[in-house]
């Protein structure tokens, strides 16, 4: 593959980047995670979405006034080693790259797990490593292309969603023989109440639903390639609301309130689950289709995410050059093959140990989720904090509730990672989230460290 092209291409419509932000929220966290995040709180998992929902938008407008600022390939990694230092920057870069590599590694473990609906007798790591080489053939053409795919997985993924709710309320109102319309929407608090596992249940479930809004900050990344940033990053940003309140807690409410929370169960998607159970078997079907879309959807993001990062730092010297080559069609190949790569893994883990392996991969990449957007708000924080009046005043897409929304959610971040350490399926997250920062230094230390000018080394030298 010859490299023509020096930089990437702007070629991602404001369509492109808009469905690009709703894809990177309706992924297999919704589809399939949920089922995990209903079995450990219950109903008060509406509460959980909406108030992680909450904390993530600040995360967001946090980035939107820093993309809007400087629409740069980088993004987060950049601002952090701008405002944070090189080393913020980072190891914000390639915990974020490793936050979609062990993302991605969820997104085709539950590829595998949907298509064991159809093929129950094939093995899932068959699947995991078909989905991997496809995906990172599509990645391999040009960004237009990608944003294209992309738009079309999330036109799927909020029609089938629209039309579960609309057919779940209908459910709930006529019955259809298939729910008793007397209970009407009492399942969410007759079975055991509105916080069925007490609060240790509602809290524990925080690491789950963070892991669902895991990949929303590609949204900074995109701005790298967006026609017109200033314009479509902050209609990107300002819809994650809604998006979160409708796809998030109105179908999960809808769920719920048609089947009792505890026979929702963690082997396969909560949506195919329900319409099996109704013995509507074309609707699940269907709804497999759909899930599956989800899935490649969150791939081909985080793949692209990645991808982007990589070169980012690559450009700034964090990274190996070879990461920093683009193709003609204006695509950093190198880091597409090199997130092939480090999937395979994926097809391993399910190989050896299929049953556990979505839980602890989640929890990993919550903690590397958490790690990313600290970093998003600390160097946003520190910017704003060097800005004089007129600078700040100057902002075209300044955070709201400056500061005290920013400390808040800084403070939430942190109880996650501490809701980690108190369960033994997540603990493995700490651990391998204090190795890997370990690592970081240390190669940061031995590779990276910028070395002084020969000036400088001249004076720091010389005998006073």
């Amino acid at each position: 593959m010859k490299d023509t092209v020096a930089t990437l291409t702007r070629g991602l419509s404001a369509r492109h980047i808009r469905f690009i932000a709703l894809g990177s929220a309706i992924g297999t966290g919704l589809f399939y995670g949920s089922a995990e995040a209903i079995n450990q709180a219950g109903p008060s998992v509406l509460l959980a979405y909406l108030i992680g929902g909450a904390v993530i938008y600040i995360v967001l407008r946090a980035l939107g006034e820093m993309a809007v600022s400087n629409p740069v390939s980088g993004s987060f990694g950049e601002y952090a080693s701008k405002h944070l230092g090189p080393l913020a920057g980072f190891a914000t870069g390639w915990t974020y790259t490793f936050e979609m590599v062990v993302v991605c590694l969820a997104d085709v473990t539950a590829f595998g797990v949907y298509m064991g609906f159809w093929f129950p007798d094939v093995p899932r790591w068959i699947w995991v490593l078909s989905v991997i080489f496809f995906i990172g053939a599509i990645n391999m053409l040009s960004v237009k292309v990608f944003g294209e795919v992309e738009f079309w997985f999330t036109i799927v993924k909020i029609v089938a969603i629209v039309a579960m709710i609309a057919g779940g309320i209908a459910v709930l109102v006529f019955g259809f023989g298939l729910h008793d319309t007397s209970e009407g929407v009492s399942n969410l608090w007759n079975e055991g109440g509105f916080f069925a596992t007490g609060i240790g249940g509602f809290l524990g479930c925080f690491a789950i639903v963070m892991f669902a809004f895991g990949g929303t900050e590609i949204i900074g990344i995109t701005a790298g390639e967006a026609e017109d940033p200033e314009r479509t990053i902050p209609r990107a940003i300002n819809t994650v609301p809604i998006r979160i309140i409708v796809f998030y807690v109105l179908t999960l409410a809808v769920i719920m309130a048609i089947t009792p929370w505890q026979s929702i169960g963690s082997e396969g998607s909560p949506f195919v689950q329900i319409f099996q159970g109704l013995g509507i078997g074309p609707a699940a079907t269907v709804l497999n289709v759909v899930v599956i879309t989800a899935a490649l959807s969150a791939i081909n993001s985080d793949i692209f995410g990645a991808g982007r990062m990589m070169y980012g730092m690559a450009q700034r010297g964090q990274a190996p050059a070879v990461m920093s080559r683009v193709s003609r069609n204006g695509v950093p190949w190198m880091t597409v093959v090199i997130m092939v790569a480090a999937l395979l893994v994926g097809v391993v883990l399910n190989y050896a140990m299929p049953d556990r392996v979505f839980l602890v991969i989640a929890s990993i990449a919550t903690f590397a989720t958490i790690f990313v957007w600290l970093m998003i708000l600390l160097a946003q924080y520190r910017s704003r904090q060097r800005m004089s009046a007129d600078e700040t005043a100057a902002l075209k897409f300044p955070v709201p509730f400056w500061p005290y929304g920013q400390l808040i959610a800084i403070g939430f971040l942190v109880f996650v990672v501490a809701v980690l350490g108190f369960n033994a399926d997540t603990r493995v997250a700490l651990v391998v989230g204090a190795v890997w920062l370990a690592l970081l230094a240390l190669a940061f230390r031995r590779w990276v460290r910028p070395q002084p000018e020969p000036a400088e080394a001249e004076l720091a030298n010389r005998p006073s």
